[in-house]
């Protein structure tokens, strides 16, 4: 979520209003679509003013952009043991949230308007895909830490390959579950996986 302007005063911002917030700009998404969606429907929906959600959010783009962030911040890694394991855990758990219609509604919708705003691109990224990747981060340094993958002491190449791997992970779930409709299910996912730990020649044959 972002932060309060550095100028602004007043009483504290309260998280559970935000929440709330964030959660009827969702709810408007999936019922209205991006193009009739308002500001008013959002602060009705959530029982607050309008001049509460514009104290807040500069406007539409802000604020939905915040919503759906929100749903990819509960992302997690936990350790599985294996760098595949966990790649496994959280193309599963990605697909997961997918399949939940706020998300789909509303990753769908800020991407479509993206492409004719620039400022919004900006804040997709910032907002959303800068905070996921890490994720990637996370795993790498627990493969490197098992000795599954090398470490990179040139941190311009190690943030290359961050964002390589985020962009190979994330793109291709999306695609697969919101531009082709097919499921991600276990055995997709360990095809994939396996795919992505040994490239197209496959594992090396003993």
């Amino acid at each position: 979520m972002r932060n309060p302007s550095p100028g602004r005063t007043g009483r504290p911002r309260s998280a559970a209003a935000d929440a709330a917030i964030l959660a009827a700009t969702r709810d408007a998404l999936v019922d209205l679509g991006w193009s009739k969606l308002t500001m008013g429907d959002v602060s009705a929906r959530a029982g607050v003013a309008k001049t509460t959600l514009y104290r807040r959010w500069a406007g539409k783009n802000e604020l939905v952009v915040d919503a759906v962030a929100e749903l990819f911040d509960a992302l997690e890694l936990p350790d599985r043991g294996s760098l595949e394991a966990d790649v496994e855990h959280v193309v599963l758990q990605f697909a997961e949230l997918l399949r939940r219609p706020e998300a789909r509604t509303a990753l769908m919708a800020v991407v479509a308007e993206s492409t004719r705003d620039e400022a919004l691109r900006d804040r997709i990224r910032s907002a959303i895909v800068d905070r996921q990747k890490r994720l990637v981060v996370l795993g790498r340094e627990r493969a490197q830490a098992r000795g599954e993958l090398p470490y990179e002491e040139d941190e311009s190449v190690a943030g290359r390959t961050t964002d390589l791997i985020f962009d190979v992970i994330a793109g291709t779930v999306v695609h697969r579950a919101l531009v082709s409709s097919e499921p991600v299910d276990g055995l997709w996912v360990s095809t994939f996986t396996a795919l992505l730990m040994h490239g197209l020649r496959g594992p090396a044959q003993p």
